[in-house]
């Protein structure tokens, strides 16, 4: 499995699925348990987002197959690199703004 953090536009299976999900983002929360952030959030493939409800929230692990990756190049590298800061900061009890992502 390739490392944490697929770029945007990934399309993926999840462990006991059956519809394939495309990661349209990262660490989300959801409403009904604001303490857990999941690593991507995404909409079902090849429908994409249709409503609110039915975004899908999941982690890295929950992965069991990888259909395509997303585009990659030097901007989505930073930004991956940032993200992976600011999480492993909050990880370690620290605190970080998600604003800090999209700073030039």
């Amino acid at each position: 499995m390739r490392e944490k953090y697929l770029p945007i536009g990934t399309i993926v299976l999840l462990k006991g699925g059956k519809k394939r999900a495309m990661i349209t983002g990262f660490c989300s929360v959801a409403q009904e348990n604001q303490e857990k952030i999941y690593d991507y959030s995404g909409c079902v493939y090849p429908e994409g987002y249709l409503s609110s409800n039915q975004v899908c929230l999941f982690d890295h692990d929950q992965i069991e197959k990888i259909f395509f990756i997303g585009y990659e190049d030097e901007e989505e590298v930073e930004f991956k690199d940032k993200l992976n800061k600011i999480v492993s900061n909050l990880e370690n009890g620290g605190t970080s703004s998600v604003d800090t992502l999209s700073d030039n």
